[in-house]
């Protein structure tokens, strides 16, 4: 049965999720989820949420779907004991680090791997399954023939979103929040740049590139279902709970009565939320302009049908049946054996006695034991095992039927024992180099030249789909070479990967940047070398992708320059030090939707400061928004005494001189400057 998984922002939410017929709510609790600014539970609270879902059938997941560092991960390890203590039926977690923390101290909490892994392959769900998580939370942007594609091959559950907002870019790959404002999506902090006006290729005029409409894949819940889709999520933890309430109801009716939304239904969705209507875009693999929308910030809720909503969602609508089967004989204490959902208590009375004048019936009994009311139970059938010339007192009667449903309710709520285990200490590690080794990366083919490569980097690092294009003989020997697969791509493309990286002999090494990668380029005979996709933000991250068997790591650029060199260095680590640093990598075209076809000429986004943000294009006819001012740190010594192996010079609109000026400038050879630059996140970090 194909489960429909809501939203729990707050208690509030949380009870319109459970009484509108959600199979499972997923919540965050303490400081670590995407969703910070929901008004998220307290241990004391979420405790009780648990008990109040599992009571009415409904399962908890626990978000902890963010990227943490070193020294918060102790306060992670004491949440993740908790909530396993309490009964919490998964957690989703983005983060390599929580992933193997969340194995060693809480091995018997199942662990799901959130969208924030970019995982949209069969290939990587595959790989996270095999990693001990239970299931895959797959990333929005597939159509129904790649997500029917996984859910055929995948060895464990799959979930995708049904209904609600979409992101721009690839959840777990979006930077913009964090490097224009500091406030990171990565860590729960999204301010929600992409619903801001920006020009393309001009002025901005109000326009909304970059601000897609909200999923509603209602027509295809059936469809969904019988692909094997074994969860199907609903969006909105910052939402209102009335808004939850309406969206869980109809896509409840839809579910069971297996069937799409009338008319009424498909109106309701629109009222509760929409941002110009709804998009279902990705899922039919017809992408463009029409699935971009905006909300009015004016808009307002529709308060009076909300009322109503509330109301309703505010009654229990819960009743669980029950059985009974009620023994009274002579000289033994009554009995009653209570069954529900496949578990049966039974309690011991009190002993009856001869009657004096009237004999308990069956009927007096049965009406005695019916009376549930106060209760979350509901009698279906009674049997009764009766002696002629009986009497038992109401309140016996009453005392057994009130034991019986009490023993029933500690019965649903009661859980197999959980281990948990403190945190082992991490293993020491070699000391870190005291100064890097320059790298760099291209993304134009004419940006690798005899003389970049005369200037000695030591890896230089090319677009996989640029190697066809370039003649790398005359370099051989000189630097390294390593191949740099797409962020994004499909399962489909994982054949042409392999063949072209077999086909060029002088590529030594592969950066991958995505578990679906890493089938892809196994028994290659090739260096693996983990690229910022990865999103590598604390110390046991660095030791589970060591066990992956990568042989370095790019750290996040999130990271200050103190996390940096206090990470325990068990890959040699490389950070970017120089470059215009991705934002987004998004699966429609902006340039298409907004300009044309036009990929080759050169393309930028304009915000409302006249901030130009080069619009780039990348593999699969997917864009990358690079920031508008240029990382610029050679003139600042610090980020060569962090620990760091290497560090890389990241070339991405440069002209082939300027390529060359910036590798000797971090060379110590030259003045050269950008004209405008920043430090990026190297000093400030993010929230």
């Amino acid at each position: 049965m194909t489960e429909l998984l809501s939203p729990a922002g707050s208690w509030e939410a949380m009870v319109a999720a459970v009484q509108s017929g959600a199979d499972a709510v997923y919540m965050g609790f303490g400081a670590f989820n995407a969703r910070r600014s929901a008004r998220n539970f307290s241990d004391e609270s979420f405790a009780q949420a648990v008990r109040y879902c599992h009571l009415r059938g409904v399962k908890v997941y626990l978000t902890l779907n963010t990227l943490l560092t070193d020294r918060e991960l102790s306060e992670a390890a004491e949440l993740l004991r908790k909530a396993s203590r309490m009964g919490a039926d998964a957690v989703l977690v983005q983060d390599w680090g929580v992933l193997t923390l969340a194995q060693e101290v809480a091995p018997d909490l199942p662990i799901h791997a959130s969208t924030q892994m970019s995982l949209h392959t069969l290939g990587g769900a595959n790989y996270a399954v095999d990693l001990g998580m239970e299931r895959v939370v797959l990333a929005r942007e597939l159509s129904r023939e790649e997500i029917a594609q996984i859910c055929r091959g995948c060895r464990g559950e799959i979930e995708t979103f049904l209904h609600g907002a979409l992101c721009m870019c690839y959840s777990g790959q979006c930077e913009m929040s964090a490097l224009i404002g500091g406030r990171s999506g990565n860590r729960g902090r999204c301010a929600q740049p992409c619903r801001l006006p920006y020009g393309v290729n001009g002025p901005c005029k109000g326009g909304h590139p970059l601000s897609l409409k909200d999923a509603n894949l209602s027509a295809y819940v059936q469809e969904l279902s019988e692909m094997g889709v074994a969860c199907l999520k609903l969006e909105g933890r910052m939402k209102r709970p009335e808004y939850v309430s309406v969206i869980t109801s109809v896509y409840r009716r839809l579910l069971d009565e297996k069937r799409g939304p009338t008319k009424a239904e498909a109106r309701q969705l629109a009222e509760a939320f929409s941002r110009s209507g709804f998009t279902d875009g990705y899922y039919q693999g017809k992408k463009g302009a029409h699935m971009f929308g905006t909300r009015p910030e004016n808009a307002r809720w529709p308060e009076e049908w909300f009322a109503e909503v509330r109301a309703e969602y505010q009654k229990e609508h819960f009743s669980r049946p029950v059985t009974m089967h009620c023994t009274v004989r002579k000289d033994a204490p009554a009995a009653l054996s209570v069954t529900c959902a496949h578990h049966t208590v039974t309690v011991r009375g009190a002993v009856p006695e001869t009657a004096r004048s009237r004999s308990l019936t069956e009927e007096e009994l049965r009406t005695r034991l019916s009376k549930t009311g106060g209760t979350l139970f509901s009698v279906r059938q009674i049997r009764i095992t009766l002696d002629d010339g009986l009497m038992l007192p109401a309140s016996a009667v009453n005392a057994l039927r009130r034991d019986a449903l009490e023993a029933m309710e500690a019965q649903l709520l009661a859980m197999p024992a959980r281990r948990t285990y403190p945190a082992s200490a991490l293993p020491d590690c070699e000391e870190a180099p005291s100064s890097p080794r320059l790298t760099c990366s291209i993304m134009k083919p004419e940006q690798l030249t005899a003389e970049l490569i005369a200037c000695r980097p030591d890896t230089v690092y090319i677009p996989l789909e640029l190697l066809d294009t370039l003649d790398l003989s005359p370099y051989a020997g000189q630097t390294t070479f390593c191949a740099v697969l797409p962020r994004i791509f499909r399962t489909a493309d994982e054949a042409y990967f392999r063949q072209t990286l077999q086909n060029h002999a002088h590529i030594s090494a592969v950066a991958v940047s995505n578990l679906g990668h890493l089938p892809v380029v196994a028994d290659l005979g090739l260096e693996v070398r983990g690229d910022f996709g990865l999103n590598v933000f604390n110390s046991r991250a660095l030791l589970f992708l060591k066990q992956q068997g990568l042989s370095t790591a790019t750290v996040s650029f999130e990271l200050r320059h103190e996390q940096i060199r206090d990470l325990k260095k068990y890959l040699p680590c490389e950070a970017i030090v120089y470059g215009a640093l991705p934002l987004m990598v998004t699966e429609n075209c902006v340039i298409a939707n907004n300009a044309g076809c036009r990929c080759q000429q050169e393309n930028y986004l304009t915000d409302r400061t006249g901030a130009r943000f080069p619009l780039l294009p990348v593999y699969g006819h997917r864009n990358e928004i690079e920031n508008s001012k240029i990382l610029f740190l050679a003139d600042k010594p610090d980020y060569c005494r962090v620990g760091l192996q290497y560090a890389r010079l990241r070339f991405t609109t440069e002209s082939p001189e300027a390529c060359v000026a910036v590798l000797r400038r971090y060379m110590g050879r030259g003045d050269w400057l950008p004209p405008h630059y920043t430090r990026g996140l190297f000093y400030r970090g993010v929230e």
